[in-house]
């Protein structure tokens, strides 16, 4: 097994003998095609071309057949996310409370846009539009954990921590 990989600290690099060791299971059951897609992004943090080459061979498709399914569902990721993934959310109830100014400095702060990784690639900033804690907003989600009544003072030391932590 290879080790994860230095850049993001929980992903692993491509292996395309780990992948097909992974993918396995997927291959003999008809239309896994979605769920092997999933496992890639799990394991690698996204799906690269190099993945899309072994699952085209994997599942006998064309690589437009599976860059068509990559490129169709917004959940799939093209490029290695940071090390945390940032959701800061763009709905109604978010937006009367303040989210549009605390995007506004959180994209300052981080030094990135919706769908960048920070140079140092220990952030990725994503939009999203309901974490359902709408009377405590603005809300924003690092991984799978909601942070309620957020400002940019906590955003930030939030996220200094979660670099100490990372270390």
């Amino acid at each position: 097994m290879t080790q994860l990989a230095e850049t993001s600290g929980k992903y692993r690099d491509w292996d395309p003998a780990f992948a097909r060791e992974a993918l396995k299971d997927y291959v003999t059951r008809p239309g896994a095609l979605i769920e092997a897609l999933h496992k890639v992004q799990e394991i690698f943090g996204y799906v690269g071309d190099d993945a899309i080459i072994l699952l085209a061979n994997l599942f006998n498709l064309t690589r437009a057949d599976v860059y068509g399914v990559v490129s169709f569902y917004h959940d799939f990721k093209r490029e290695r996310p940071g090390r945390y993934t940032i959701k800061v959310c763009q709905a109604e109830a978010c937006q009367a409370v303040g989210s549009e100014g605390l995007t506004a400095a959180i994209k300052e702060h981080l030094g990135v846009g919706f769908h960048d990784t920070t140079a140092d690639g220990a952030f990725t900033l994503e939009p999203v539009y309901c974490l359902g804690n709408c009377a405590c907003g603005p809300n924003i989600m690092v991984e799978k954990r909601v942070h309620a009544r957020m400002n940019i003072d906590r955003f930030k030391s939030l996220t200094e921590a979660l670099v100490k932590e990372a270390k």
